[in-house]
């Protein structure tokens, strides 16, 4: 069995300090499509699209954490963990859970400690949470829990793990907006980090079962905490307290996402679709918690 849950839930925890700029953080923005908000006029020089491409007033979205210092360490690191041998075409990022402890200052340095929490058997496929702790010299900064979904290698037996479906919201939604994704999109995102050549490789892709390559899970989960922040938040990046979601979906670059949510105490429940294709489910089970 390709993977040995004892041996890569028993491994050391994986340290190392990581370091991010403003340069890093910008192009976080742009790879998520900050400058081209289709809600505001002239964005690339309105205020509230500045916030995330202008150094001298620079605020930092709390999704930049799954990028910031080392690339998407989620999918690509979570393969490389003591126990886990598996080819690469087989994974799928399943979900993404983060928890900010306090804001993401817009440059710094941290040390980052990497370990798999969980090993699930799903029958014919495995889920790897791998958690990432990160704190700097005043403390924590950020947890994140990363699912990674690895086709055909579960059937061992072992823990299924707990079910992640929420019921559908209630009602109609309170607020929904459509954000194209460009063709580069997903070209232009990839300089982030993550190199999976799933996103840029038609051959790869269709060797994934794909027919051309796809934007990445989290750069849909990025520009989906976008949304919410500059439509229900007031553009206050520090109001976010944690957020979750689950892929249930592919996004291919050139489509229009439609991001619905519903705002309640303290949260937001939030669906994206791809709008072309009959609203087909790109993310699930999204709750975005604030203060």
């Amino acid at each position: 069995m390709p993977i040995d849950a004892a041996k890569a839930l028993a491994a050391e925890p994986r340290t190392g300090d990581i370091s991010w700029t403003t340069k890093d953080v910008q192009l976080y923005h742009l790879g998520i499509g900050a400058g081209a908000n289709p809600d505001r006029p002239s964005p690339a020089t309105d205020p509230g699209e500045l916030r995330y491409t202008l150094e001298s007033r620079l605020h930092v979205l709390p999704s930049f954490a799954t990028v910031a210092g080392s690339g998407a360490p989620g999918v690509i690191s979570g393969l490389s963990m003591p126990g886990v041998e598996v080819e690469l075409a087989k994974v799928l990022h399943g979900g993404q859970t983060l928890e900010i402890h306090r804001p993401i200052p817009a440059e710094g340095t941290a040390r980052a400690t990497n370990r798999l929490a969980a090993v699930y058997d799903k029958g014919k496929a495995a889920i790897l949470v791998l958690r990432t702790e990160v704190a700097d010299a005043d403390g924590p900064l950020w947890t994140n829990d990363a699912q990674i979904f690895v086709r055909g290698e579960g059937g061992w037996g072992g823990d299924r793990g707990p079910s992640t479906r929420l019921d559908p919201p209630v009602g109609e939604p309170d607020l929904s907006v459509e954000r194209p994704i460009r063709e580069d999109q997903a070209l232009l995102y990839r300089l982030c980090g993550d190199w999976n050549p799933l996103h840029a490789d038609p051959d790869f892709a269709r060797h994934a079962g794909f027919d051309r390559p796809i934007l990445h899970g989290l750069c849909t989960y990025g520009i989906t905490l976008k949304a919410v922040v500059d439509t229900l938040l007031g553009g206050d990046v520090s109001r976010v307290r944690s957020y979750t979601t689950r892929f249930a979906g592919v996004v291919f670059p050139g489509e229009t996402l439609r991001i619905r949510m519903w705002q309640g105490k303290g949260s937001v429940r939030v669906a994206v679709s791809a709008a072309e294709r009959g609203d087909a489910p790109v993310l699930a089970d999204t709750i975005v918690q604030y203060s």
